[in-house]
Order: structure tokens, then C-alpha cells, then sequence
């Protein structure tokens, strides 16, 4: 913040303003609990709409708050504190955290034997004549490394292979439509498991907190046939936008996987991992289990160092665990049926509230994080689902997926600031990509995905 824009000063402002108004001023219906965590709440929308702080300095901010006014070592006593300090120190350690965790440091191995960088290669070399089916190919493996990794590590090595991509293609806008292929992939391959971006860890964790759980498979088979869809419906878009048909390709990649001791033991911990994580249904080992499994053994051969346990995205982690704690607080002090009752949500069938739930995601997700965005949403939605007798998963996903749909603008995701820096796209030629998968990715997410979710019995 030091130094920081005038925005950012304002920000900061508006936020500490934010925070005092509901400790200064009573508000009818609240019990204390609850005024002091509206005031944590308020201060939270504002400064993660605004960054004027990093996103997560306001996620741990929120937890040190939330230990210091809520719990049995608030600063000022509450008569009944809302939740003990040990449930909000935990949100560091959640479940969800270890899951996340394991993910990382696979995609860090991934990046560090090379294996990401060969598996693109090895997956393109096929189609080298033929450019749009080059392009179906470059998405459907940045869609698949997403699901399992970072979309910006993802996004940063799928360019990395492009380059050369880009050099044989015979025109700008063929240029282009390659370079918009690659953040569409990443940011639609993140909806498709529960670590392929934050708003599903955030809606794993506030799920768990209500007793929900829900099961890596299981959130796959909720999720892949959008994924699926949304990917197809954005290399017909493309395909048609920028790559006429029977544009040729020439490519010149090679591959050379590392087959040292170490990199093999790292293609054994990953594979078993995963197909771990896909089998959960039969040997019952929890996702949050095994996402340790891949931790213990590569730390514990050295394949993985501490160097490398430095490298990996802990802001993404604890920014993570702050909307985990904050919606534990949201509803431990009462404030979510506060807020429930100001609109009377009743009137609204349950299939327009989840309209505006995707839509008030996609639309906010596309100019604020994503992840921020559903640090905000997600404990509001789930306290809505109670009330309205709605299913509390179903709510959650909803708003997870939305979220993850929020790509309209080169600020809205990694992938996209990425692929803009580039060069190749214009601001105009991201948003028509994006507005498209994103409006059209909302509506079948609040109108289909509940319905097939019912027919599955899922």
C-alpha cells in the first residue's frame, strides 16, 4: 500500500470507514456478534473490490480480526463469542488447504521435470497440417493440465510451447485466435476438479463447515461435461473467428522426457495421485488424504526440496483459507440470517435466485478476482440456501463455476493478463471471446447443471 495508486489510498480509506460504521452506529436486528462481523465483512468487499492491499494481506486480515472480535480472546468480551480462535486458526490448515497444497507441488514437479512442456509437445505434433485441429488440441491439453494444475502456471507453459506455434501460422488473425485459445482453455479447464482453481476450494471448505462434502470424482463428473462443452463452444467460435479452414501448420516440436531417477519417481507419485483421486469411491481415501500423499513422499526422497516447497503459491493458499474463515464467521455470528431477511428472497423461485447468483458472479468475477469474488458470494449463497430449502452443494457449485467464468477482461484472470501481454489480442477480441463463454457458461450453469445433477442422483 505504501506508495501505493490514489485508488488503492481511497480504498484504504473506504475500508476503514467500512469497518467502523457498524461498530459506531447500532443496527436493528444484530446481535453484537454479528455487528462486528458485518463490520469485517464491509471492510473485506471493499478492499477486495478495490486491492488496496494485496488480496491476501485482506484474507489473513480477516482472520486476525476475526480472532481478535469474535472469539473467547476478543479485545473487547462478548457475552457468547461466535466461534473459538482455534476453529479460525485451523482455516490454515483446512482440509481444503492440504488438498490444494498437494496440487501445487505437483504442478511445480510438473514444471521442474519438464513433464508439462513434453506432454503439450508430445499431444500437438499429430495435428501439424492442420491448423484448427492443431487448436482443438492446444485447448483440450490446457484444459486438462488446468484441471490439475495453476491456470497461470499453466497458461505461462502453454505459451512457452506456442511460440513456435505462432511463427508457422500464416496470418495475424490465425496468430491471434491461438493466442486466445490458450487463457479460454485455462480459465474453463479450472471449473473441471476441485483444485483446478480457488472459488472450488473456497466452495469445498464452506460446504464442509455446514457437514457437506463433496467428492473429487464426484465434483468432476458435476463439472467436465460444462468444461467440455464450454471448450468446444470456444474453438467453434474461434476456429470460425481466426482460422479459416485447411489453414496449414508447420511445427517443429520436439520431445525429450528427463528419465533420471528423480523425475521417475516423480511421474509415479503424480500418476498414482491422481488415480487415487479418481478412485476415491472405491478405496475411500478422502481427496484432502491423498492431495498429502504426493507432499510426503517427494519431500521425503528429495525429489521435491525445500526450495521448491518455497516456490509454491502460498498467497493462493491463505487467500484461500480467509474466505474459509470468513464464511465460518458470516454464519457463526448470526449475520447471514441478518442479511437473508433484509430481501424477501422467498418471492424469488429457486431457479431465478440461481440466475442471479451466476450472473452477480460472472459480471463481478470479470472485473474483481475471481477468487475474491467468491470469498464474498459463497457464504451469503449457502446462508440463501438454507433459508429457501434449496440444496446447499448445489448452491455452492453454482457459484464456484460462475465464478471461474469471470473472464471477460486482460485484469480478470492470470491466463488473460498473460496472453495479453503478448501482444497478439486486443482488449475488444478477448471481451467478445469472453463475454460469450461467460453468458452463455452462466445460463447453463444456473439452468442446466442443477437439473443434470438431479438426474444423476448426484
Amino acid at each position: 500500500m505504501l506508495g501505493g495508486t490514489t485508488t488503492q489510498k481511497i480504498g484504504v480509506v473506504a475500508a476503514v470507514l467500512a469497518f467502523l460504521l457498524p461498530l459506531l452506529v447500532d443496527v436493528p436486528g444484530l446481535e453484537p456478534a454479528g455487528e462486528r462481523m458485518l463490520s469485517i465483512f464491509l471492510m473485506a468487499i471493499v478492499l477486495f473490490v478495490t486491492e488496496a492491499i494485496p488480496l491476501v494481506a485482506t484474507a489473513v486480515l480477516i482472520i486476525f480480526l476475526q480472532v481478535l472480535m469474535l472469539t473467547e480472546q476478543a479485545l473487547v468480551p462478548l457475552a457468547e463469542p461466535a466461534a473459538t480462535s482455534r476453529e479460525f486458526w485451523a482455516t490454515l490448515a483446512d482440509p481444503v488447504i492440504i488438498l490444494f497444497l498437494g496440487g501445487f507441488l505437483l504442478a511445480d514437479g510438473a514444471a521442474k521435470y519438464a513433464l508439462d512442456r513434453n506432454l503439450a509437445a508430445l499431444i500437438l505434433t499429430p495435428f501439424r497440417k492442420d491448423a484448427r485441429l492443431a487448436m482443438l488440441a492446444l485447448i483440450l491439453m490446457t484444459a486438462v493440465l488446468s484441471m490439475f494444475m495453476s491456470n497461470t502456471a499453466t497458461t505461462a507453459t502453454m505459451f512457452a510451447v506456442l511460440l513456435p506455434v505462432l511463427s508457422g501460422l500464416p496470418s495475424a488473425a490465425a496468430r491471434t485466435g491461438f493466442a486466445l485459445a490458450i487463457p479460454v482453455a485455462a480459465n474453463v479447464g479450472g471449473i473441471g476438479t476441485p483444485v483446478g482453481s480457488p472459488p472450488n476450494a473456497i466452495a469445498l471448505g464452506a460446504l464442509a463447515v455446514q457437514g457437506r462434502t463433496v467428492s473429487f470424482v464426484d465434483w468432476m463428473i458435476a463439472t467436465v461435461p460444462l468444461m467440455l462443452l464450454l471448450l468446444l463452444l470456444g474453438w467453434v467460435y474461434l476456429s470460425w473467428r481466426y482460422v479459416p479452414a485447411r489453414t496449414p501448420l508447420e511445427l517443429n516440436l520436439t520431445t525429450s522426457f528427463v528419465t533420471s531417477p528423480a523425475a521417475i519417481v516423480f511421474y509415479v507419485t503424480a500418476a498414482a495421485t491422481v488415480l487415487l483421486w479418481l478412485t476415491e469411491a472405491l478405496h475411500g481415501i478422502p481427496s484432502t488424504t491423498v492431495g498429502f500423499l504426493p507432499v510426503v513422499v517427494l519431500l521425503a526422497t528429495t525429489v521435491m526440496t525445500g526450495d521448491d516447497l518455497r516456490m509454491l503459491q502460498w498467497p493462493v493458499l491463505w487467500l484461500v483459507a480467509g474466505g474459509i474463515a470468513l464464511g465460518h464467521g458470516v454464519g457463526a455470528s448470526g449475520l447471514d440470517d441478518w442479511l437473508i431477511g433484509l430481501v424477501d428472497w422467498a418471492a424469488m423461485p429457486g431457479t431465478v435466485l440461481l440466475l442471479v447468483l451466476a450472473g452477480v458472479a460472472v459480471g463481478l468475477g470479470a472485473v474483481i478476482s475471481n477468487s475474491a469474488m467468491a470469498n464474498l458470494l459463497i457464504p451469503i449463497a449457502i446462508a440463501l440456501a438454507g433459508t429457501l430449502g434449496l440444496d446447499l452443494v448445489t448452491v455452492a457449485m453454482v457459484v464456484a463455476v460462475a465464478c471461474g467464468l469471470g473472464m471477460f477482461l486482460p485484469v480478470s484472470t492470470p491466463p488473460n493478463a498473460i496472453a495479453y501481454a503478448t501482444g497478439t489480442i486486443t482488449t475488444a477480441q478477448m471481451v467478445a471471446a469472453g463475454v460469450m463463454i461467460g453468458v452463455v457458461g452462466a445460463l447453463l450453469t444456473a439452468l442446466a447443471l442443477p437439473a443434470y445433477w438431479s438426474w444423476i442422483g448426484l
